[in-house]
């Protein structure tokens, strides 16, 4: 992985380093159809959104972003000159149903979405199961290096669930009853292989 790095950590390597990570929802603009997969640029609204909190954030050693249009501005709306993209952080894979409104769905394949809401296993779209999300958040979040210092992402929304799952412990049937707002944050705090959950005030959220 390669990160863009703003300061050196200030501790050695070694099993009980702390990873702290602050997940940020990435903003959303307004839409009267909200579409599965769909990466419309911020108006000015979800811009500002953005810009509201970004003094709340400390300063980062690490700086993220998903790779998404929405993420990109959410970070530049932040201010962030320099910005490392993680594609692992990518927004699911929504399949034959990228681009389509839940109403289009539910008309054409409702039997698809009623087996993908509530089968993590599930992808009647052809595109990743919830599951599949999950394990490569998890999977990330477990290759993180030790000790990087602090670490702030801009993510997407199912992003930010499967983190919250594997921070917890919860069960991927979970997915869907936990609701992330645009521009919320959380931190995660790893440490000798598992990890605590933070939640609060953007900049609350964050260990001082």
């Amino acid at each position: 992985m390669a990160y863009a790095t703003y300061d050196e950590p200030t501790s050695g390597k070694g099993p009980f380093m702390t990873v702290r990570l602050t997940l940020l929802c990435a903003a959303a603009p307004t839409e009267r159809d909200v579409r599965f997969g769909g990466d419309t640029a911020l108006d000015e609204r979800a811009m500002g959104q953005a810009r509201r909190v970004a003094g709340s954030l400390s300063a980062a050693t690490v700086r993220l972003t998903a790779p998404s249009q929405r993420c990109r501005q959410t970070a530049q709306a932040l201010g962030w000159d320099a910005v490392a993209m993680e594609p692992a952080l990518r927004d699911m894979d929504m399949g034959s149903w990228q681009g389509r409104t839940l109403d289009e769905v539910a008309a054409s394949d409702g039997a698809g979405l009623a087996v993908w809401m509530s089968d993590p296993q599930a992808a009647p779209h052809g595109g990743e199961s919830v599951a599949q999300v999950c394990h490569r958040i998890a999977a990330w979040l477990e290759e993180l290096p030790a000790d990087p210092g602090r670490v702030v992402a801009v993510v997407e929304q199912a992003v930010a669930r499967a983190a919250l799952l594997h921070a917890m412990g919860a069960p991927q049937q979970s997915f869907w009853r936990v609701d992330v707002p645009p521009v919320s944050a959380f931190q995660i705090i790893g440490r000798s292989g598992r990890w605590n959950l933070r939640i609060g005030a953007v900049g609350s959220v964050e260990s001082r």
